[in-house]
This record gives C-alpha cells, sequence and structure tokens, in this order.
C-alpha cells in the first residue's frame, strides 16, 4: 500500500487545523504529465469516492487514493521534508523509473 511517515502525518494534520478540515483526508493521486510524464497530485477531500481506497496513515490520518493512481503508488511512503531548498511532501516512489529534478513527476 501506501505508509505515511510521522513527520508526514504531523503536517498533514498541521494543514488540515490550519484549513478547519476536522474530517476527511488528503487525496494523493497520478495524472499525465510533468516534465517526466506522470505527476503527483495532493487535494484536500472530505470524505472517499466510491471506489477509492482508503488509507490509515500514522497519527489518524487518512488517505484517499483512486484505484488507477494506485497501480503506480503502491509501495510507495510519503514523507514531509523540511530542508529549506525542498520543504513539502514527498513521494518516494520505488516504482518510479527516473524523476525530474524537482521530484513532482515520475516515469514508469
Amino acid at each position: 500500500m501506501i505508509a505515511v511517515t510521522e513527520k508526514a502525518a504531523s503536517h498533514i494534520r498541521k494543514l488540515m487545523a490550519k484549513q478547519g478540515i476536522t474530517d476527511g483526508g488528503l487525496r494523493v493521486g497520478i495524472k499525465g504529465g510533468g516534465c517526466s510524464g506522470l505527476s503527483y497530485t495532493f487535494s484536500w477531500e472530505k470524505e472517499a469516492r466510491l471506489g477509492d481506497e482508503v488509507i490509515e496513515g500514522a497519527g489518524g490520518t487518512r488517505l484517499f487514493v483512486d484505484k488507477k493512481s494506485l497501480i503506480y503508488l503502491t509501495g510507495t511512503t510519503l514523507e514531509y521534508d523540511s530542508a529549506l531548498m525542498g520543504k513539502g511532501l514527498h513521494f518516494v516512489n520505488p516504482n518510479a523509473k527516473a524523476s525530474c529534478g524537482c521530484g513532482s513527476s515520475f516515469t514508469v
């Protein structure tokens, strides 16, 4: 499935609280585009959609993933990087054969 590190879960909870979101979770997915062919997507959702996989992460965080995206994300870890130049949520995706310099798109 998809693993969520404690650091990423903590960041997700902070963002949800900041936006006043008490229920729901983070939708993660894949779309065509980006310099390497496929790009990661993030959005807030109040509830899962029909057919979604709901992944319970660290600290009670929830990820909603559609079946098509799950094919590319299985085995992935969602991490939070607090470095000055790369701050934010990042996927460590073992399915990616190559990725762009910024890490927001990849090839399988």
